[in-house]
Order: C-alpha cells, then sequence, then structure tokens
C-alpha cells in the first residue's frame, strides 16, 4: 500500500487537501488530509497530486519507422510530462493498423519493447478495408481513425465519403469513435509556383480555413444520419465554431479536440524557414487563437490532444526551411501539460480545468473513463505530481523523444512534473526515469 498527501490534490468535485490511498494499483480511497491510515504517508505538501494524463492523439510510429520515434523514446518522454496514457494512431508505423495482421504486427512491436506509458490503439478507416473493421474491434482496438486528405505517407490513402458511410454505421453499432482529420483539400500545386518556398504566410494560405470548415460540415451531417459517435481532431480553424455549436446543441454524438501548439503559438510570430513550425492544418492567427481559448473554455472544444508527430531533422526542412517539403508534425508529449498550463494560467483558468483538458474528457474519449483520468476511489492510481509554480526553460536537446527538434526550445514554461505514478508505482522522479518499464498495453 501507498498514501499520498497533497495540499491540492485534483478530485472529480475540484482542488482540496486529501490523502490517495493506493492498493493493488488502484486507488482504494480518497480520504481527508487528517485521516488516520495504517500505512505510511508521503507528503507531497503544496505539490499539486493530478490525475495521470491522457492522451488520445499520438504518433509512436513503431514498427517500421523507429527512425523516427518508438514506443521506447516517445512514452519515456511521456511519462516525464506526466503523461500515463496514450492512444497510438494507426499511421505512421509501417506497417499501418488497417488489417488485424498489421495490428498484429504493431501488438508484438510494443509488448516487446519499452513501454513506460500504458498504450492504447486507434484503428484505421481506409478505402476498401471496411471488411476489416469489426475484425480490429474484436482484437481490442479502442476506436477507429480516418483522413479526408493525404496522411503524408502513401500507405495510408484518405477516406471518401463512400467509405466513411460503409465504416460509421459499424461503429455505430458498437458505441466506438470515429476520429477524422478534417481538411477537404484542393489541388493547390500551383499555390507554390515561382512563391518563396520559405514564407510562412504562404504556408498558412496553402491550407485555409475553408478546408477544415468543409470538411467538418461533412462529418456533422454524416453524424446525424449515422449516429456515430465522430470527434474532430486537432481542430485549428475557429470559423468551424458556429456550426459545432449547433450541431452540439442539436445532441449529435460529436466531441472536439484542439492541440497546445494551437493555442500557444500565433501565425504571426513565426518566421520564415521556421519549418519546426510546420502542422497540419497550419497554426493560424492570434485572434484565431483566442477564439478557440473561449470554446475551450466554455466546453464547446473538449480537451486538449498533442498529436505529437515527429519526424527525423532532415524530413522537417530543417536545413532548408522549405514549408512546401518538409514533414508537418510537432513533437510535444513531453511539453504538452507545461505547455498548455503556461497559456491556461496567463488567462485565468485553473487546474481543474486542465484536468479536466488533459485527463477526464480524453480518457471518455478512447472508452476508459472507468479506469483513467480520475482521482477516485476504482480508478488506476495513474497520478502526476506537479510544481505548477515552478519555471524552466525548453531545451530541445534535453527531451526525451527521439528527435532534439522543437519549435518551444527557448521558451520559458510554467508547471514542472516531480513525479509520475503509473499503477501505484512511482514510474519517474524528476530528473530521470526511476524504476523499470512498468506500462500495459490497452485492449479494449
Amino acid at each position: 500500500m501507498l498514501t499520498l498527501r497533497s495540499t491540492r490534490t485534483l478530485t472529480p468535485t475540484g482542488e482540496r487537501p486529501a490523502l490517495v490511498v493506493i492498493e493493488n494499483g488502484r486507488i482504494a480511497a480518497v480520504l481527508p488530509p487528517d485521516a488516520a491510515v495504517d500505512t505510511p504517508i508521503t507528503d507531497l505538501g503544496d505539490l499539486a497530486l493530478l490525475p495521470g494524463l491522457v492522451d488520445p492523439h499520438v504518433h509512436l510510429n513503431e514498427p517500421g519507422r523507429t527512425h523516427w520515434e518508438g514506443f521506447d523514446t516517445g512514452t519515456r518522454a511521456a511519462l516525464a510530462g506526466g503523461l500515463t496514457t496514450l492512444v497510438d494512431m494507426p499511421l505512421n508505423s509501417a506497417p499501418v493498423t488497417t488489417t488485424v495482421a498489421n495490428f498484429e504486427q504493431k501488438l508484438a512491436a510494443a509488448r516487446g519493447g519499452y513501454l513506460h506509458t500504458n498504450v492504447g490503439f486507434w484503428g484505421g478507416v481506409v478505402p476498401g478495408n471496411a471488411a476489416d473493421i469489426e475484425p480490429l474491434i474484436a482484437a481490442g482496438v479502442l476506436g477507429f481513425k480516418a483522413f479526408l486528405t493525404h496522411s503524408g505517407i502513401d500507405d495510408f490513402p484518405n477516406a471518401t465519403e463512400a467509405d466513411l458511410r460503409a465504416a460509421m454505421p459499424i461503429l455505430a453499432r458498437h458505441g466506438l469513435p470515429l476520429l477524422v482529420h478534417c481538411e477537404l483539400s484542393e489541388d493547390n500545386a500551383a499555390h507554390w509556383a515561382g512563391v518563396d518556398v520559405r514564407s510562412y504566410p504562404h504556408y498558412l494560405a496553402s491550407r485555409p480555413k475553408k478546408w477544415e470548415d468543409d470538411a467538418i460540415a461533412l462529418l456533422i451531417r454524416l453524424c446525424r444520419e449515422t449516429g456515430c459517435r465522430t470527434h474532430i481532431v486537432h481542430l485549428s480553424s475557429a470559423d468551424s465554431l458556429p456550426q459545432l455549436a449547433a450541431a452540439k446543441a442539436e445532441g449529435l454524438p460529436l466531441t472536439v479536440e484542439t492541440g497546445q501548439h494551437y493555442l500557444f503559438f500565433s501565425a504571426e510570430e513565426i518566421s520564415d524557414g521556421a519549418t519546426q513550425f510546420k502542422c497540419a492544418p497550419p497554426i493560424r492567427e492570434a485572434e484565431n487563437r483566442e477564439r478557440l481559448w473561449e470554446a475551450l473554455g466554455s466546453g464547446l472544444i473538449d480537451f486538449v490532444a498533442t498529436d505529437h508527430s515527429p519526424a527525423p531533422p532532415d524530413l522537417k526542412g530543417l536545413q532548408t526551411g522549405d514549408f512546401s517539403t518538409a514533414w508537418g508534425g510537432i513533437a510535444s508529449l513531453q511539453l504538452a501539460l507545461p505547455v498548455l498550463w503556461t497559456a491556461a494560467q496567463a488567462r485565468g483558468f485553473g487546474l481543474p480545468d486542465l484536468t479536466r483538458w488533459l485527463a477526464e474528457h480524453p480518457a471518455k474519449l478512447a472508452g476508459l473513463a472507468h479506469r483513467k483520468g480520475r482521482i477516485e476511489a476504482g480508478c488506476d492510481a495513474d497520478l502526476v505530481v506537479l510544481d505548477p509554480e515552478a519555471a524552466f526553460m525548453v531545451d530541445a536537446a534535453a527531451l526525451f523523444h527521439r528527435h532534439p527538434v522543437s519549435p518551444y526550445h527557448g521558451r520559458a514554461l510554467r508547471g514542472v512534473v516531480e513525479r509520475t505514478y503509473l499503477g501505484g508505482v512511482e514510474a519517474w522522479r524528476r530528473p530521470m526515469v526511476a524504476g523499470a518499464s512498468c506500462g500495459q498495453v490497452v485492449l479494449r
């Protein structure tokens, strides 16, 4: 048994002093701070005790692209950042998770390597794999992901409306979510002809809000027709907020996430050639960012996820600064909490908000709310000890993900993860991993 005491324990009812009693990997009780217990107490003082964070939008890229990222490096970075459960996207691994045979290869890689956090998996919806959906569900995936534009790799092609119409009724029967990258792209090859490929304004204009807005309109319509739980990933266009609000008011089973980078950066501060900022959809203007914050604060946006999508420095185009060819992805697992906390605190939000956005609501999407995302009796003892007032400067070379590339390099952030517990075991204590890898594969 283990008992933790904090004056700032984040429970479903808010922040309060409490004793958290842990037994057999689960929270046995949450008691008043002066309650008598028959185990030694680890007194955390005024350090905040949060539920382990859940990130349902992560690309770990194993097997097949471990030179980009892998289970060992990705989950190590996550653990150091207070993330205790990840859900891995069906790409950019090779093979992609679109069949049971491919999924078995991913499971073998996860079980045969080093998992420093718990990891679940999404399956993929691609053209022609409707017959693979129910076998993948039986194999344990937590839901499915589709793209409406080119995914960045040719072996995970984008789904058409017909593909979604084939898949969504199946998912509706099983009560599982469909996660969708919402951009309905148009041929914009001419956009880059004869222009400065290092120009960030040009890159921003190459993926306009209209692509997102049109795709989201399509998904709302299909959600209404099929009753399928539908989740919009990494929303960047604030222009879509009114139609999302109307859909939610209608009672549709629709949820929305945005990413830390859309809430932290603005287009105006991104220099030409700074391809470490390239992501898809792109980081937009400051005015757009503040509208996203309003929607997150109101609950219209349900939570925040990293879309951790690393790549080797050469693919990020750091030498050329070419936005037209650089890989679009930001690696941020280890910084998910402090980035969001820094920006949220500046806007008057508190730790209960952070807990809701990074733990409770993401766990619901993944079907793990009965086990994860809350400090409550019966839940898994995945916990984070945070010094919310401590500040630090980001050094990309000191981060644990595979490649030292980060748009946050040199930024001052608040919120230092002091310890991370996984199933009641202290798996991380700053500044290094404390014990053996103890992450588990999470299946439905």
